[in-house]
């Protein structure tokens, strides 16, 4: 039977029964909000040492049907014992257990007081030094997985939750319900199940990223594979394209600090080996998950039914016609997207 972790009694019986903690430990439990595809709870011990325990849902809580197998959890706990080896310190929870029956893992919570990036930045708060630590963290994933691709391809080469939780409801999904995008969208598909050179976290969003002590601490790692490094930026490239639309007096610096965040990122990767022909297919992916967000099965909460229509409409534009640099993106975006 699968333990309930959000009934804090069933957690504190599992905890024990499972010699997790002590028989007579007391503890406090708090659920945490915000994600989908998890249960997520924070525990306190008596020591003050303070766990997060994660538990993989079979069906993500969203409107329309999503459901990944829970047993991802395996993913993102090899994330956590193994993204240290490719990340700056400090930047990856401490994972404590992983229990693959009962579809979780507990790692070390981040200490107080942090921030969520995403609310900080829909607050208003733009900081040019976390956005610096943003493309040079990405940076130092795929240059480093790369470097150390025989120790940790073979650990992510499975590819399942990439294809249930990100092409198929980002991009097969709005396919079908965007038809003037489906060819688009299909060769992209297939472009980014072809490209396979670095790990890739899949996920890569200020949604799970927490601010502590001035640095980015990076959360949510169950999308982890070995795939096209394009990817990540154009999912990432997109929330702060989205933000800078959402929040109009913002919006001049967002577009300048996704510039930013880009610039960091190449001065980083430029050079390798393998990043031929990555800044072409981040075009693409950007595009496609800025359409992906306003129709496909996860849209952005913050963005207005007026704010969505006009981003699929540029979005739509730009399949057709889009520029061949990721600064120039970023420009026509901007352009664009003005009333």
């Amino acid at each position: 039977m699968v333990v309930d972790i959000e009934n804090a009694a069933d957690l504190l019986r599992y905890l024990r029964e499972s010699k997790r903690i002590g028989k007579s430990e007391a503890l406090t439990f708090r659920t945490l909000r915000g994600g989908v595809s998890n249960k997520t709870v924070l525990l306190q011990r008596p020591d003050g040492s303070r766990w997060v325990l994660k538990q993989a849902l079979p069906k993500l809580r969203v409107q329309a049907d999503w459901f990944s197998d829970p047993i991802r959890i395996r993913v993102e706990a090899n994330a956590l014992r193994y993204l240290p080896l490719v990340a700056p310190p400090n930047t990856i929870p401490k994972l404590l257990f992983e229990d693959l029956e009962q579809h979780l893992l507990a790692m070390e919570a981040v200490p107080e007081p942090h921030e969520n990036w995403k609310e900080r930045l829909l607050s208003g708060r733009l900081d040019r030094d976390l956005i610096t630590q943003f493309g040079r963290l990405l940076a130092n994933v795929h240059g480093h997985s790369y470097d150390l691709r025989q120790e940790l391809f073979p650990t992510f080469e499975n590819r399942e939750f990439f294809e249930t939780l990100r092409l198929e409801p980002y991009y097969q999904f709005t396919g079908e319900r965007v038809p003037e995008a489906a060819s688009f969208l299909h060769d992209l598909i297939q472009a980014n199940r072809i490209h396979c050179v670095t790990l890739v976290h899949g996920d890569y969003s200020p949604k799970n990223i927490l601010v502590y002590q001035g640095r980015l601490v990076l959360l949510d790692h169950e999308v982890v594979h070995v795939g096209d490094p394009a990817f990540d930026l154009g999912f990432s490239l997109t929330h702060l394209l989205s933000k800078g639309h959402h929040l109009k007096e913002l919006r001049s610096a967002f577009l300048t600090a996704a510039i930013g965040y880009w610039e960091t990122y190449k001065s980083g990767t430029g050079s390798a080996a393998w990043f031929g022909g990555v800044e072409s297919r981040a075009v693409k992916n950007t595009i496609a998950c800025l359409l992906a967000r306003t129709s496909g099965r996860s849209p952005l909460e913050y963005l207005s039914d007026e704010e969505r229509r006009k981003q699929k409409e540029v979005a739509l534009h730009l399949m057709t016609q889009h520029p061949d640099t990721v600064p120039a993106l970023i420009e026509e975006f901007g352009r664009r997207i003005e009333p």
